[in-house]
C-alpha cells in the first residue's frame, strides 16, 4: 500500500476554523488527520503542500520512520507550523493503519485502560443552549463590576447538566488588560463558587499566559485555601524557569504544555516536576506518535496528562484513543460535542453522553470526512483578539 495523495481542507465550524487533512491510497483507504494552528491554516497548508512531496509513494503504516523523516528531514528541527502539520498526516496514518488491521486506534497504542473519558470545557459553551439566562451570566464573567455570586450561579447550571469540572478564567476590560484587576476579580469568582457549592465541583482556572511569575505566585498564594484541581498556563510557555521559581512559592496544581511542540520542550518540566499535568495539544505536538512518547515520560513521574483540545471532531477522536490507552490521563477537553460539530462534513463513530465521551469501536480514528459536504463550509481567515495593557503595549491573548 502506498501514499496517492495528502490534501488539506480547511472548513469554518461556528465559532472556528478546523483543519482536516487527507492521506490518500492506492488500496483506497482515506486516512482522516487534523492540524493545529488553525488561524494560521494557510501556513499549515503550505507545509503539508511541501512535505506531500516526500511522502508520496510510502507506505503509510510506517508511521515512526515518516515522523522521523518529517520531523528532522529538513534539517532544522519542527516548530509548532511543522509540528502541527506533521500531525494531521501523522493522525491520519494512523487512521488508516486501524482500517488496515480493523481495530480503533486506542488497540494500537496498547489498549484500553479506561471505561470512558470524563471531559471539561468553559462555561459558555456548557450553558449556551441550556438555560435562557445563560447570557446575562456569561457577560457577568466579564464585566468588572458584577457580583461575583454571578460566577457561583453559573457554575451552580453546570453542575445541574452533571459537569464536575468548572473553568473559568482572566478576564479583560474590552481589549485592554489589566492584570492586577484581573486577578482580584477571579479570586473573588473563585472565592464565591466555592463558598456556594463547597466541594461538590473541581475548580479549574485557565490564565492563558497572561501573567507574569510575580503575579502568577500573588494568585496561586491567594486561592491555596480553594484547593483547585488546576491552574493552567499561568505565565508564557517560553520561559521555564519561570515555572522553577512558581513551583518554589507554592503547592497549587499547575498545568501547562499547550503551546509547546515536541517532547524536547516538555523535558524540563516533567523531569523537574515543575507541572502536575501536561497539556499536550496532539495537533501541534507532532499527532499521536509524538503525544503517546509525552505521556509516558509523564507518567514516569507521576505526572497526568490534560490533553489540549480547542478544535474538532478528529482531534477529539485522537485525543479520546490517547485517553483511553494511557494510564495517566486526566479529563479531557472538549468545547464542542463531537457529534453537533458540522455533523453533514464530520460522521463520528463516538459521541458525548453526558459529560463523557463513548468508547469508539470503529476501525480506525473513528471519523469519516465528507468531501462534498465541506465546500459548503469554506474556511475564512480569523485572528485571535489582540490585548493591551494601560499603557497600550502589547500583552497575550
Amino acid at each position: 500500500m502506498k501514499i496517492t495523495n495528502i490534501e488539506c481542507i480547511p472548513v469554518q465550524a461556528p465559532g472556528r476554523t478546523l483543519v482536516p487533512v487527507l492521506v490518500e491510497t492506492d488500496a483506497g483507504l482515506v486516512g482522516v488527520g487534523e492540524a493545529g494552528l488553525q488561524r494560521r491554516w494557510h501556513a499549515v497548508d503550505g507545509a503539508i503542500r511541501h512535505m506531500k512531496q516526500w511522502l508520496i509513494g510510502q507506505d503509510p503504516m510506517r508511521i515512526e520512520y515518516l515522523w522521523q523523516r518529517l520531523f528532522r528531514g529538513g534539517f532544522y528541527p519542527a516548530d509548532r507550523l511543522i509540528g502541527s502539520a506533521i500531525a494531521g498526516i501523522d493522525i491520519a496514518m494512523w487512521d488508516i493503519k486501524g482500517q488496515v488491521l480493523g481495530v480503533p486506534v486506542y488497540q494500537l497504542l496498547g489498549g484500553r485502560c479506561r471505561d470512558y473519558v470524563e471531559c471539561f470545557t468553559q462555561p459558555n459553551y456548557l450553558v449556551r443552549d441550556y438555560c435562557a439566562d445563560a447570557g446575562d451570566l456569561l457577560k457577568a464573567l466579564d464585566d468588572p463590576d458584577a457580583d461575583p455570586a454571578a460566577a457561583a450561579e453559573l457554575a451552580r447550571e453546570c453542575r445541574s447538566r452533571g459537569h464536575r469540572y468548572f473553568r473559568i478564567g482572566l478576564t479583560p476590560d474590552g481589549e485592554r488588560f489589566d492584570s492586577r484587576a484581573a486577578v482580584r476579580k477571579l479570586v473573588a469568582q473563585l472565592r464565591a463558587v466555592r463558598d456556594a457549592l463547597g466541594d461538590s465541583m473541581e475548580l479549574m482556572v485557565d490564565l492563558h499566559t497572561r501573567l507574569s511569575p510575580d503575579e502568577a505566585i500573588w494568585f496561586c498564594r491567594e486561592i491555596e485555601p480553594l484547593n483547585l484541581f488546576a491552574v493552567e498556563d499561568p505565565i508564557r510557555s517560553e520561559h521555564i524557569s519561570g515555572y522553577r521559581h512558581i513551583r518554589e512559592h507554592t503547592g497549587v496544581p499547575l498545568a501547562a504544555g499547550e503551546q509547546w511542540a515536541n517532547k524536547w520542550e516538555f523535558r524540563a518540566v516533567i523531569e523537574e516536576e515543575l507541572v502536575d499535568y501536561v497539556r499536550i495539544d496532539i495537533c501541534i505536538a507532532g499527532g499521536l506518535t509524538e503525544a503517546k512518547k509525552i505521556a509516558a515520560m509523564a507518567e514516569a513521574h507521576l505526572i497526568r496528562t490534560l490533553p489540549h483540545n480547542p478544535l474538532g471532531p478528529v482531534c477529539t477522536a485522537a485525543s479520546l484513543h490517547l485517553d483511553l490507552a494511557c494510564d495517566n490521563a486526566g479529563p479531557q477537553e472538549v468545547i464542542f460535542p463531537p457529534q453537533t460539530t458540522l455533523p453533514d462534513v464530520f460522521e463520528c463513530a463516538f459521541a458525548m453522553d453526558g459529560v463523557r465521551l463513548t468508547v469508539p469501536e470503529a476501525p480506525g480514528i473513528g471519523v469519516r470526512f465528507n468531501r462534498q459536504a465541506a465546500k459548503a463550509h469554506p474556511a475564512q481567515m480569523t485572528e485571535p483578539p489582540h490585548f493591551s495593557r494601560e499603557d497600550g503595549s502589547f500583552t497575550n491573548y
